[in-house]
Order: structure tokens, then sequence, then C-alpha cells
């Protein structure tokens, strides 16, 4: 199948920040700032990166694999595997309720397409992505491992040992990816515990890294993307650090931590949704 245009991710981008802030303001909860924020990586991963089946097959073989580590953000995650055809967008609409497959941080009991281990514990990720990096080579499959992270997550020591090991075992077949916004629940992250250098401490830990000073800019995403994939089979895992702007899209919502967890009332949701084009039509 033929990629989107540039354009067209685009257009995308923008019906999913819709549907992130319709789904997070339809059961008033839910985290809508970072979910806006790394809207563009989703895209670029599951409409231009990413070979992966919407037939789900929870082995996984063949296909390249996602985690996400910080599983507060599902909106996002949600949004772009309905919209890739995992599950009917309808389904949005369940967001957060009695029953829904679409729990606050995505779960596996009740078997959605697309979620392959619980998440929002933070810390777990990344090891579990390794995991998964280090099964596809006993099984001989060379597709790709990807995890994203969130920057105040780099606070949890289980990320550290995880660092440690996959260098050390060899996995060069994974992309990892810190969603570096500044910002966590409660407050900036250089106040509540300044991670410092993060270049710097994972090349240290024997990463690869590269920078996308631009998070927000699809084709920047792409490119890093691109760029990390063609780092692999020497040895050594790659960290991009994606800098995003926490809540990009929406005026009122952008750099702060105060739209980490909470959801737009009616006229705010009013005013995002003005500023946001629907693309490929509202569930």
């Amino acid at each position: 199948m033929e990629k989107p245009s540039i354009k067209q991710l685009k257009e995308i981008c923008s019906q999913v920040r819709r549907d992130i802030v319709r789904m997070v303001h339809g059961v008033q909860s839910g985290h809508p700032g970072a979910s806006l924020g790394c809207t563009e990586f989703f895209v670029a991963l599951y409409f231009h990166q990413m070979k992966h089946n919407k037939d789900f097959d929870p082995k996984g073989l063949g296909e390249d694999l996602f985690f996400l580590s910080n599983g507060h953000i599902s909106p996002v995650w949600y949004s772009v595997l309905a919209r890739s055809g995992y599950f009917p967008a309808e389904e949005l609409a369940t967001f957060r309720k009695i029953d829904s497959r679409l729990q606050g941080h995505p779960a596996t009991e009740e078997g959605l397409p697309g979620i392959r281990i619980a998440s929002g514990s933070l810390g777990q990720g990344l090891s579990v992505a390794i995991g998964a990096a280090l099964a596809k080579k006993l099984n001989n499959d060379t597709r790709t491992v990807y995890a994203l992270m969130g920057d105040g997550e780099q606070q949890e020591g289980q990320i550290w040992e995880a660092a440690m090991c996959a260098p050390h075992h060899g996995v060069d077949n994974l992309i990892a990816s810190i969603d570096v916004n500044g910002q966590q629940i409660d407050g900036p992250t250089d106040k509540i515990m300044n991670l410092l250098d993060l270049k710097a401490k994972w090349e240290a830990f024997g990463w690869q890294v590269i920078e996308t000073e631009n998070g927000n800019d699809i084709e920047q995403v792409i490119f890093s993307l691109e760029k990390a994939k063609g780092m692999l089979g020497n040895g050594k895992p790659v960290l991009n650090l994606l800098r995003t702007d926490m809540g990009y899209g929406v005026d009122f919502m952008v750099g702060t931590h105060k739209w980490h967890g909470i959801a737009p009332d009616d006229e705010q949701l009013a005013s995002a949704l003005g500023q946001l084009e629907e693309t490929l039509g509202d569930y």
C-alpha cells in the first residue's frame, strides 16, 4: 500500500487531535497534554514507518512491534489504532467507560487489537521492548521493535537497568524514543527532578542517540525514525530524543503541565475543536 503524503499525514494528525480532546471530554477524565504532543510521532509510526498488521497477531512475527511505556497517553494510541484500522473509530466513544476495551491505561484482558502489554506503571515498557527485541533475534525475525517513554519517566530506576541491559546483550533491533516535553504531573521536570543531559547519559550507557528537535513537525519525525532505522544492526540500540510541546495543537493547552491529566469543559472543547480541522470524520 502506498504511504500517505505529508499533507495526508498532517490531516490525520488533525483528526487524531480532535479524537483526543473529544475522548477525554466525554468522560471528564484522561490525559490530553502529552497525547496531543505525541500525535506526530504516533501518526508517523503507524501510517508511514512501521510494517504492522491490523489483523492483529499477538505474537507479531514478521512485523514491527510498538510498546508504549507511558501508558497514560492512551488517547493518542487508541485514536491512531482506530484510524489505521485495528477497530472501528466509533469505539473511541467508549473511552474509560464501564466495560470498555479502551481503559484509561492500555490493558490486555479485553483483547483490544494492537495492545500487547498492560502499561502505565511507569518504568516498565523499555524492559518489555528489550525482551521482544531479543525474541525476534531468537526467531531470526528481522523486523524492528519500537518503544516510547516519557521524560518524567526517566526518574524511574528500572529505566536505567534496562538501559544497561540492551547494549550488553547486543540488542540492535530496537529504537526507543523519549517524549521530551519538559513537563510531568506536578510541574516542569527540571523543578521536580532535573534530568540534566539525557543524551550524554544514554550514550554513557552504550546507546546510539539521535535528537528530533521538533517532534511536532511530521517531516522531522519521519526523518529521525528513518535515520534511527539506518543505525540498527551494529550491536547497539538507538535512542531518539523526541522534543515536543505538551498540548500541541490547542493554544490554551500548549507548554504547561496543567493539562497533563485534566479534561476540557464544554467551552474549552468547543475552542479546541475550532482549532482542529475535521478531516476523517468524527466518530
